[in-house]
């Protein structure tokens, strides 16, 4: 056997135990998951119906911020419009004199 041939084997057999590190690290993050999911009351079968109602929370908190935004610009458009009345009183009244 040459030295070559040693380091393939080597760097086949490395390779082989970090695949299956990584397959042992995945299995046991997914089961992780998966009793974290259940001690709330989330059971498997139940992912669509939890997809669908953080959908809807999604829709809901962005129509929230839609809202919030369009009220802001209201408000400072009253105030705006409110500072100009009062400038155009000012000067109405002023050169009624």
């Amino acid at each position: 056997m040459h030295e070559t041939d040693v380091r393939s084997i080597v760097i086949e057999a490395l390779a082989e135990q970090e695949r299956i590190r990584r397959s042992d690290i995945d299995a046991v993050v997914l089961q992780t998951v998966a009793t974290i999911l259940t001690s709330f009351g989330i059971e498997d079968a139940d992912r669509r119906e939890l997809r669908a109602d953080f959908q809807h929370l999604r829709r809901w908190r962005r129509s929230v911020e839609q809202a919030q935004n369009f009220t802001f610009k209201a408000v400072i458009t009253i105030i705006a419009t409110g500072l100009v009345g009062a400038v155009w009183m000012g000067i109405k009244t002023t050169l009624g004199k």
